[in-house]
């Protein structure tokens, strides 16, 4: 049964709709990190080793865009903007800890 999602996008099965969302090789590191927390651009920056800055503006914004997190401008001077997981953001965090420990577990069989 296909589900219509948008005018681009239809799924054949639940998963690939779920990795629309959770796909690619930061969005889950960044939902991870604002698990429990609020944090500015730099403050995820940093906690992220390797992404580039063009890289995880399109992951926050993509991640914006699906609903899995907040972000927030205050009017200020310099501008301050924070993150913050949303309710469907919270929702991804279990997933996200099955594939942490199944990572573990590999990482223990190879010996890395």
């Amino acid at each position: 049964m296909k589900m219509p999602i948008d005018q681009e996008y239809s799924f054949d099965i639940p998963i690939e709709l779920a990795l629309k969302h959770l796909g690619g090789p930061w969005k889950m590191p960044i939902l991870w990190r604002l698990s429990g927390n609020i944090l500015r651009y730099g403050q995820l920056k940093k906690n992220l080793p390797g992404i580039t800055d063009k890289m995880l503006a399109a992951q926050l914004r993509e991640l914006e865009e699906n609903a899995l997190i907040r972000r927030v401008v205050y009017p200020v001077v310099p501008p301050k903007v924070e993150y913050s997981l949303t309710e469907k953001g919270i929702r991804a965090i279990p997933v996200i800890e099955v594939l942490l420990q199944y990572g573990e577990e590999l990482r223990k069989e190879s010996g890395t």
